[in-house]
């Protein structure tokens, strides 16, 4: 891992976003309706991606450990897309640009698994960090 120890805590923010898309306004009813076989679809991807982002560190080998002090995850439905939006902060020496777009990736498979059975269809698209304040570097609105 890189060296961290001479670098200053800082407040820290990622916003990242996954996007998934599915065939069928069926299977978007069925989200809104919680109509999925395999149970409440946000609920469910809410609680995978909070996991995703507090273990990070576990799974990738290069990432530090670190205190995850905030983690929101929202969505917006948009014909047959589904945005994912995750949002971390912390105070800490390095940030959490990764734990952000590693919680939009989990969640976004988690929705892949719940819905394959309703939905051949369903694609995950665009994960990528949308922003992040804090250290060295700021990166508005891409």
């Amino acid at each position: 891992m890189v060296d961290i120890t001479q670098k200053q805590s800082t407040h820290r923010t990622a916003v990242a976003q996954a996007v998934v898309k599915v065939s069928r306004k069926e299977t978007i009813e069925a989200i809104k309706k919680g109509t999925v076989p395999k149970g409440d679809v946000l609920s469910m991807g809410r609680a995978a991606g909070f996991l995703g982002v507090k273990k990070t560190a576990d799974l990738l080998p290069d990432c530090h450990p670190l205190p995850v002090e905030y983690c929101g995850i929202d969505y917006e439905m948009e014909g047959l897309e589904i945005k994912i939006i995750i949002t971390v902060k912390t105070f800490y020496k390095t940030g959490v640009e990764v734990e952000a777009m590693h919680g939009a990736s989990v969640v976004a498979l988690t929705m892949y698994d719940m819905l394959k059975p309703l939905d051949k269809g369903v694609e995950i698209h665009y994960i990528k960090l949308l922003k992040k304040t804090g250290g060295k570097s700021d990166i508005g609105n891409q």
